[in-house]
């Protein structure tokens, strides 16, 4: 109450303010909440193959000597650190989109994300562009030593070893580039987070 001449006034309404990030408005059309949802499909697609190229890579390498089991001659795949990085890299990605692609289920049947707006949208971009400098350093580093093995003609003596190494390589950077599209789409949230406070334009 406001005192005015001694006279009492009611106090002007208090504006309603949105105090959290993660709290949205209420009120959204549904053309808005249609295009949302759509692009959030996109985006789980792209998590979605990036968990099944990362994870066929790990799994390739892993597998890289079981024709060669028995042959005391053949070169092993942990012998390498190129490999071993290889297989770390894409161990790590293929959980990583795991967690990604259920955070994505969540906030298409929910309707918000996992963790409060603000957070979800910089810890998405910020661990994409992580994960994807991750992959692209392994594919790099995995691709110089196959080109090296084929100098010193060790594919010519164990032709299986390399035809699965470079399946594992190329399963490796179609992981990578599944992440840097994912690592676009987020950065738009995040550009659409920085104009308007939401992680879409509507």
């Amino acid at each position: 109450m406001v005192r005015n001449n001694g006279i009492e006034s009611p106090s002007p309404r208090p504006r309603i303010h949105q105090t959290h990030p993660h709290d949205t408005p209420l009120f959204q059309s549904t053309v808005s909440q249609s295009n949302l949802r759509r692009f959030n499909y996109w985006i789980l697609i792209f998590r979605l193959s990036a968990f099944c190229f990362s994870l066929s890579a790990s799994v390739f390498i892993l597998t890289i000597n079981a024709a060669a089991a028995y042959s005391p001659d053949s070169p092993r795949w942990y012998r390498f650190g190129a490999f071993r990085f290889v297989f770390a890299a894409n161990a790590i990605a293929a959980v990583y989109s795991f967690f990604q692609i259920g955070a994505s289920v969540w906030e298409i049947y929910s309707g918000c994300t996992l963790f409060s707006e603000y957070s979800q949208v910089w810890f998405d971009f910020g661990h994409d562009q992580v994960f994807a400098y991750l992959l692209l350093s392994a594919g790099s580093a995995g691709t110089e030593l196959a080109r090296q093995l084929r100098e010193v003609d060790t594919c010519r003596a164990n032709n299986a070893f390399c035809i699965q190494s470079d399946v594992a390589l190329a399963l490796g950077f179609a992981g990578f580039l599944s992440v840097l599209i994912s690592c676009l789409l987020s950065g738009f949230r995040v550009v659409c987070f920085i104009i308007k406070g939401s992680r879409f334009l509507h």
